[in-house]
């Protein structure tokens, strides 16, 4: 399913979500709340995987949906300071045997604005020991393709 509210844009890399702020992500300033960018990166990030054979099912599951964040950066460069769409860019610049790292931007629809940009490294688990474990070669496929160029 995306979340899509109009023709993402074509990138050199990676891919770009659509995404929804809603009145209630703004904070008392009337401006997206600083925790909520890590929240609007997963509602990017979890559709581009799901439309691809890796969504969150229960115990239907694929094993590569299971992984836990290991680090969150963000720099704030302008405030969102209403509620719609934005633009979340993201893609890889690194793909390990158990870890991955992100690195994305938050933008307004039209691409003029950089609101923000981080990035996000996530290792992948065992569900049942919670320990890293290995890519399957089928998630190593579709992450490849978000891969930055050298």
């Amino acid at each position: 399913m995306s979340h899509a509210v109009a023709d993402p844009p074509v990138v050199e890399f990676g891919h770009v979500e659509h995404v929804t702020v809603h009145f209630d992500d703004l904070d008392a300033l009337g401006i997206l709340h600083n925790a909520r960018y890590a929240v609007l990166l997963e509602r990017a990030v979890t559709p581009y995987w799901a439309e691809r054979g890796h969504g969150f099912r229960g115990r239907d599951s694929s094993p590569d949906v299971f992984h836990a964040v290991r680090e969150f950066t963000i720099r704030y460069r302008a405030p969102i300071a209403a509620v719609g769409p934005v633009a979340v860019h993201f893609w890889l610049e690194q793909l390990g045997t158990t870890s991955a790292s992100y690195a994305f931007e938050f933008r307004s629809v039209d691409g003029s604005t950089v609101y923000a940009e981080g990035t996000r490294a996530v290792v992948r688990l065992d569900p049942a020991t919670l320990r890293p474990a290995p890519w399957s070669d089928a998630a190593r496929a579709v992450a490849t393709s978000l891969l930055r160029p050298a």
